[in-house]
């Protein structure tokens, strides 16, 4: 896990976004959320785009990922300079009940 930051309002954390993995020369963007009641206020986008351009001047390569239906946060994405680059498929498993 690397820094992680945020944006407050009245001292609630109503949108985020961090580093998680590291691997050699590029680091991962992640957990970048707003609260659903501060939807539309672009702080998905200043703080993509601080994150982005915080690991960019630590001479490494932001990456991040997102499912395909996620409509809003690949906009977001798209205008911080990230492109689509490749499909990955996940599976999810849970423990039998």
């Amino acid at each position: 896990m690397g820094r992680y930051y945020g944006i407050f309002e009245n001292g609630k954390l109503v949108s985020m976004a961090g580093e998680r993995l590291r691997p050699d020369g590029f680091i991962e963007i992640s957990a970048i959320c707003t609260d659903p009641s501060h939807l539309g206020k672009g702080y998905a986008s200043v703080l993509t785009s601080y994150v982005t351009q915080t690991i960019s001047a630590s001479g490494n390569i932001p990456f991040l990922h997102v499912k395909t239906d996620n409509l809003r946060a690949i906009e977001v994405y798209r205008r911080a300079g990230f492109e689509i680059r490749t499909e990955m498929y996940f599976a999810i498993f849970k423990k039998r009940e």
